[in-house]
Formats: C-alpha cells, sequence, structure tokens
C-alpha cells in the first residue's frame, strides 16, 4: 500500500484568536493559548509518531488563524496552488507564499476563491474540491487543467435560517456550512478508501460519491461535525484522528489501520482539527 501525507507543514498557536469566521466559532469564548500550545505539539508528536516528517515554521503575525496551515494552499505533483482567503485571513497568504517559495515549489495564484487543502483532498487520481463557501466552483476546472487529474467537486449541506434559507456568514459576508471546507465532511485514508458523512452532503454530490469506484466508511453526523472525525492525517498506515469519533476508529481497526487519537479541546474552538492543522506537502 503506497504511503501518503508523508511530510507535512505545521506553524503556531502563538497568534491563535476565534473570530466567528465559521459557524463553530464564538467570540465569546476565546482559547486558552497556553493550552492551544500543548495541543499542538500533541498534534505534531502524533504526526511524528506515525512517521510523519513535520516541517515547523513560525506563526504568522498577527494571523488568529495561522495555525491553519491547510488553507495556505495544495501542494502536489510539485506544484502550490494558492489560496484566497477571507480578507480577515489575507496576511497569511503573503508569509504562505514565502514559506512555499523557500521551499522551492513552484507557486501559482489562481484568479478565484480557494481554500487550499481543506477543500481539495487528493486521493489516487481523484482530486476532491469543495465549492460554494470557501471555494468558488471554476476552481474545479482550473485544478483539472493544472494537475490532469479527475475532479470531483462537492458541495456541503449549508447552514439555513429557520424557514430554511442559506444563511451568510456575518463576517466573511460568504454562504456558511458546518462543513465549509471540504476536510471536516471527508477525509482520505488510503488512495482506495476514504471516510465521509453522507449527511454533510447535498445529494448531488452524496450521489456523485456513492457512485465512485472506491471503497467508503461512512461517518455519522454526530461524529463528523461534533467529533471532528473527518478532520484527519492518514499515512495509508497509521491514521491520527480524533479521540471524539469510536465509530470510525472501530472501522479503521477492523481494516487493520493503526490510529493515533491525541485529545484536542482548545484547536477546535477555531473550527479546525487535526487535518487543518498540517499542509502536506509532496
Amino acid at each position: 500500500m503506497p504511503k501518503i501525507n508523508q511530510t507535512v507543514l505545521m506553524s503556531g498557536a502563538d497568534h491563535f484568536s476565534v473570530k466567528e469566521l465559521n459557524p463553530y466559532e464564538n467570540k465569546d469564548e476565546q482559547p486558552n493559548i497556553e493550552q492551544s500550545k500543548l495541543e499542538h505539539s500533541n498534534v505534531k508528536d502524533a504526526l511524528e509518531q506515525a512517521g510523519i516528517n513535520v516541517v515547523k515554521v513560525p506563526a504568522p503575525d498577527h494571523c488568529q488563524d495561522g495555525i491553519y496551515t491547510a488553507n495556505w494552499a495544495i501542494c502536489w505533483k510539485g506544484k502550490a496552488v494558492l489560496s484566497s482567503l477571507p480578507k480577515q485571513r489575507q496576511l497569511e497568504e503573503p508569509y504562505a507564499r514565502h514559506v512555499l517559495e523557500s521551499m522551492g515549489y513552484e507557486t501559482i495564484k489562481p484568479p478565484y476563491r480557494f481554500s487550499g487543502q481543506g477543500d481539495c483532498l487528493p486521493c489516487g487520481n481523484y482530486l476532491f474540491v469543495g465549492s460554494h463557501y470557501r471555494t468558488d466552483t471554476e476552481m474545479h476546472q482550473f485544478l483539472k487543467d493544472l494537475y490532469g487529474c479527475i475532479v470531483v467537486g462537492l458541495q456541503t449541506v449549508p447552514v439555513t435560517t429557520t424557514d430554511g434559507r442559506p444563511l451568510n456568514n456575518a463576517i466573511t459576508g460568504w454562504p456558511d456550512s458546518y462543513f465549509y471546507d471540504l476536510d471536516l465532511a471527508l477525509s482520505i485514508i488510503t488512495p482506495e478508501l476514504i471516510a465521509w458523512c453522507p449527511d454533510a452532503f447535498t445529494p448531488e454530490s452524496r450521489s456523485k460519491i456513492n457512485d465512485l469506484q472506491i471503497e467508503k466508511i461512512e461517518v455519522s453526523l454526530e461524529e463528523a461535525k461534533g467529533g471532528f472525525a473527518c478532520n484527519l492525517v492518514s499515512t495509508g498506515e497509521t491514521v491520527i484522528m480524533s479521540d471524539l469519533a469510536p465509530n470510525l476508529k472501530s472501522e479503521l481497526d477492523k481494516r487493520g489501520l493503526n490510529t493515533i487519537t491525541p485529545s484536542i479541546k482548545e484547536l477546535k474552538k477555531g473550527g479546525g482539527y487535526i487535518r487543518c492543522c498540517s499542509l502536506t506537502l509532496d
């Protein structure tokens, strides 16, 4: 079985705070920075325990979400496609470009809204790409042309008002979802196996995933939304995942995969988890 996610990029929790950029955040419940740093270090240790090489860079100054490096780009096949983040996170963009170019990546800035690896997950020759919330649908063709892969464009379910209308985020002005990035609803376990939450997707996207000829593990809405079950990192042999997703862990155990489950309480206050804190470098 080919290994995946062998090298990842992490920053730090030095400037971590929440400002309600997504439905998980509550500005009145700020994270404890020292505890956040400890959790981030524990995630790093878990990744390294699984045999992953962790490249560490300082957290970008004045960036409350700079801890979530997965949103900086998608790094695949030697090319780094840079993100276009909400204006509240745009200070991260030049920093991410500098970091990746210093590592020798060819960086490409698309003319569309894009949330990086958070919304763009390689799986063999498939590329699962989100849409509508943090990534424009035009990115699907852009990525297909660039990488020569099969793009599977997907949309998760929106947050709605009491009368069922889609709700825009009050700070970003963009449409909102509890699964605003795809890595909250779908994860790559191996190039032939994904874990996903059917209830997190629109009917059309659910049908797309069901039609794919790859093995799938279904994750409950409770574990995906409440336990951040899908926001994991897998090497193809070991899965670093939430300690609040016992059913997914059981399914992985049945398939002979190892699991490591660091406890996370502070980092998730920003709407991110293990996958969000690590950008895969190929």
